[in-house]
């Protein structure tokens, strides 16, 4: 699926391009609404908006989810380390002299997959190793500048996990309290990959447990057959929709791999703008899926629909949070725990997928919620 978008101008990324990266050192990204938005996540506050969602109450539960992130992303700061963002998570022992047979690929996976479930891992699914999608570089926090990108000889797989945004907290978007459900995903991610990389060290493989560091998690996730690409920019998977945050794993393990899957979400978003349409900062694109990157935070040669991330972050800038809108009122964005849901997303993988979105707005789906009514259950 992603060899066919791919063409031969594609240039492997920089994370010094990203654009929290260059919210560092880029005058074009950063000033003072930036450093402000940084700030907002890691010193308290003395000031509160009185905007509903954007209270004292609302900040005080999005930064305590991130606690756990943000403990591992801190420890090794003075060392220039941003475990988890920027560098991969090190909070690791070394692993078993001897490797233990872990019997044929398919077994392993299989066993892996158990594990994963033990670890509270919500989805998971494995590739073949592919360096398109490793950073050329790192980003050197400290040095505002590149910094070499070291992985060990040897890996073979990825293994990529999905960690579920909670549903009520994304429906109140754009908010504080939204953040937590991001906030959240990112700690929870954290230790479940921390306590897969440790079991396959155990065994006496290598694991790099990689967040936002490394390489891009979307191709990944696709190869592994997590779901589909969406116009917002996000992996639309068929348990989740886009309500999932994604962690990896390098190993050298011998693994069976997961096909990449589509159940008609290309052709649900080629009729569907509500991301679009709804986007606060007008970040995403109407139209189809085009070669031309938006600025240099997009990577060249792969046709796909992309999102302006200047324009996102500046947003998430002046509100002082993530915002999640995309996620809140993309038509997947539902829970599939439940029959009637199961019930539209093949309808909406069909040629009545029209239909589809004609009864999602019916139904009020993509609905913000108050986040003073979510305070109140």
């Amino acid at each position: 699926m992603i060899d066919d978008i791919v063409n031969d101008d594609f240039e492997r990324f920089s994370q010094v391009d990203d654009v929290f990266s260059r919210s560092m050192w880029d005058d074009r990204i950063r000033d003072e609404r930036s450093d402000t938005f940084f700030a907002t996540y890691r010193r308290p506050l003395t000031k509160w908006r009185k905007a509903n969602g954007f209270t004292q109450r609302d900040y005080a539960i999005r930064n305590a989810s991130w606690h756990v992130a943000d403990i591992f992303a801190e420890m090794f700061e003075d060392g220039d380390r941003r475990d988890g963002f920027l560098d991969p998570l090190s909070m690791l022992r070394d692993g078993a002299s001897e490797r233990v047979d872990v019997g044929s690929p398919e077994q392993a996976s299989r066993e892996l997959k158990q594990v994963s479930k033990v670890f509270g891992a919500d989805l998971i699914g494995i590739t073949n190793f592919d360096e398109r999608w490793v950073y050329t570089e790192r980003f050197s926090a400290s040095e505002k500048g590149p910094k070499p990108n070291e992985l060990p000889d040897g890996l073979t797989h990825v293994v990529v996990i999905g960690q579920e945004m909670n549903d009520s907290l994304i429906k109140t978007a754009p908010s504080a309290l939204s953040g937590t459900a991001t906030g959240l995903g990112y700690s929870t991610d954290a230790t479940v990959l921390l306590g897969m990389a440790q079991y396959i060290r155990n065994l006496g493989y290598q694991a790099i447990a990689s967040m936002n560091d490394t390489a891009l998690a979307i191709p990944l996730a696709m190869q592994a057959g997590l779901g589909e690409y969406g116009r917002h920019g996000l992996v639309i998977s068929p348990e989740l929709g886009p309500r999932f945050r994604i962690g990896k794993i390098f190993t050298d393990m011998p693994l069976a791999t997961d096909a990449p899957q589509a159940f008609g979400v290309k052709e649900f978003c080629e009729q569907c703008d509500r991301c679009a349409d709804k986007c606060p900062a007008k970040a995403i694109p109407h139209g189809e899926p085009n070669w031309q990157p938006v600025n240099i935070s997009s990577i060249k040669g792969v046709k796909k629909w992309s999102v302006d991330g200047e324009k996102c972050f500046s947003y998430w800038s002046k509100i002082n949070s993530d915002c999640a809108v995309c996620v809140r009122v993309c038509p997947y964005t539902r829970d599939y725990s439940k029959r009637r849901n199961r019930l539209w997303r093949r309808l909406a993988g069909t040629r009545f997928r029209g239909l589809a979105m004609k009864i999602h707005d019916a139904t009020g789906g993509s609905d913000r919620l108050k986040s003073n009514d979510w305070w109140v259950g």
